[in-house]
């Protein structure tokens, strides 16, 4: 039986190929990735799958987002897998560029928004969003979706990633997946398969931290100062070096005293020598709490 999926590594064949689709009047989603997938980014590729007409997934190791010393040679890649996986999905088109045919020496633009990566990831991994967002703006313009679909567990990145596609006019709708979890709580991430068998079974402690601090939340605590100790506790006690523990402003990324709108709890640490990030986002008002997603359709022009 010939295969559904259709597989291109050029940007210009997946562009017509993905044009050709739209003059049908079908709708596309897009799932861009990094390879090495897991079910998290299977959750993603189903939401597409349910919305849209037409889904493409993109695997791409970007090296704009790696800085000095950081993973890039080892990050996991397990092509045939990904590629099998997807195929039994459903997805529609596996686009696979190569670094050479998405940049080039003579490039001189950028891509950056001021203010939201000042902190968390960005504050920690200079760079790290301007070359997440020269990417992403680049498959966009390739692939021209309709929506296109990220996961909450980089709810900064993909915060940043909407304000981007609000402010150039991208005709896409950007939605937000919850994070999808191991039965120990452990956020999905393709980097887990670097953690030894006591790493494994001691990471699920910067979970269990932010799960407290959601917990005093609820019980009335509002103090950012206090959150943030509750989650440095849980990460301490499993053993990991922390690299931040912040309480900060769901839709400006800025750091707050109180607790108070839409607020995201958010840590990051080492665990060995793997680089671990989780969040958890609240809405806290006078009635209470409530765990939601980062999802903010009003920054977005294009309602689909």
């Amino acid at each position: 039986m010939t295969p559904r999926m259709k597989k291109t590594t050029s940007p210009a064949e997946a562009g017509q190929i993905l044009s050709a689709v739209r003059r049908k009047g079908l709708s596309t989603g897009f799932v861009p990735t990094m390879g090495g997938l897991h079910e998290g980014h299977l959750s993603l590729v189903r939401m597409s799958l349910a919305r849209s007409d037409y889904t493409v997934v993109s695997i791409f190791v970007n090296p704009k987002q790696f800085g000095e010393g950081e993973d890039f040679d080892r990050y996991p890649r397990a092509a045939e897998r990904d590629s099998e996986l997807l195929e039994e999905l459903g997805c529609d088109l596996l686009f696979v560029p190569a670094a050479g045919s998405l940049y080039s020496d003579a490039d001189r633009t950028s891509v950056s928004v001021s203010s939201l990566g000042d902190h968390l990831c960005g504050a920690a991994r200079p760079g790290h969003f301007d070359g997440v967002l020269l990417v992403v703006a680049k498959l966009l313009n390739i692939t021209r979706p309709d929506h296109a679909f990220f996961g909450q567990k980089d709810a900064q990145q993909a915060v940043i990633i909407q304000r981007m596609a609000a402010d150039l006019d991208f005709p896409v709708r950007i939605f937000l997946g919850p994070t999808v979890r191991e039965e120990d709580g452990l956020a999905m991430s393709s980097r887990n398969r670097y953690l030894s068998a006591a790493e494994r079974a001691a990471a699920p402690k910067m979970r269990a931290g932010l799960l407290a601090a959601a917990e005093a939340i609820e019980k009335g605590e509002r103090d950012a100062s206090a959150l943030k100790k509750i989650v440095i506790a849980g990460m301490a006690a499993g053993g990991f070096e922390i690299d931040y523990v912040e309480v900060v402003d769901g839709r400006t990324m800025q750091p707050i005293a109180e607790a108070s709108g839409t607020v995201l709890l958010a840590a990051a640490g080492k665990m060995g020598s793997t680089r671990m990030i989780d969040n958890i986002a609240m809405k806290v008002g006078p009635e209470g709490a409530g765990e939601t997603l980062l999802e903010f359709p009003g920054w977005s022009r294009y309602e689909r």
